[in-house]
């Protein structure tokens, strides 16, 4: 943990060990933990928490939009709405703070 953002570290690492320790696929975790995230409401940074995972795993957009359409049954369509605006407003923060860290790397050089 480098101790500028140890929450966020922590959470990283939790999702990491999730990943090693676990028999399901990588992928099909993560397909696992976006439904979760869908169920429960989950605000936008448990999405930016879990991209880098998703990403990785080769999860794609319309995973996700899968996912979303085979929970909408049984969690419901303000959940499924819902999940869809904190999935956008987590693109947005993970924007932000790229731009953020590109601009502080041009204003060291």
């Amino acid at each position: 943990m480098n101790g500028e953002s140890p929450v966020l570290d922590t959470l990283t690492d939790i999702t990491v060990a999730a990943i090693e320790h676990n028999a399901l696929a990588p992928r099909e975790l993560m397909l696992v933990r976006m439904a979760a995230l869908i169920a429960v409401d989950a605000p936008p940074a448990s999405y930016l928490v879990n991209a880098k995972a998703a990403g990785e795993s080769g999860l794609t957009i319309d995973d996700i939009q899968a996912v979303m359409i085979g929970v909408a049954p049984v969690v419901g369509t303000a959940r499924v709405t819902s999940a869809g605006g904190n999935v956008l407003r987590a693109l947005g923060l993970a924007i932000a703070v790229a731009e953020s860290e590109l601009a502080y790397d041009g204003a060291e050089q």
